[in-house]
């Protein structure tokens, strides 16, 4: 459904829904039945998400003055992921016993 904003002389401006592909047709007013032009308004867009928006920004900040960092990152907090399961040991090898240890 689309929304279209009309203006009336009389009662101001009032918004009609209808279906996108409806014909084209110049409403009356709904209040006192006077006719009605359209009000051409600019499109409703949305913002970027706010992690899209921080990336943003971080990469525009980076260009100039990048940050330093003084340590290791933390990780990421989340749900935590199911643990691999545990490899076989190897049966050692007889020959790896002889080398020297550090």
């Amino acid at each position: 459904m689309a929304r279209y904003d009309y203006a009336c002389g009389h009662c101001g401006v009032f918004e009609v829904v209808r279906p996108i592909d409806a014909p084209a047709h110049e409403p009356t007013c709904v209040t006192c039945g006077a006719a009605a032009t359209r009000v051409y308004a600019p499109p409703a867009l949305t913002s970027p998400g706010s992690a899209l928006r921080r990336a943003r920004d971080a990469a525009d900040a980076s260009a100039h003055e990048p940050t330093v960092l003084h340590g290791t990152p933390a990780p990421p907090r989340g749900p935590a992921r199911p643990a691999r399961p545990a490899r076989p040991a190897r049966p050692p090898n007889p020959l790896h016993a002889r080398l020297p240890k550090p």
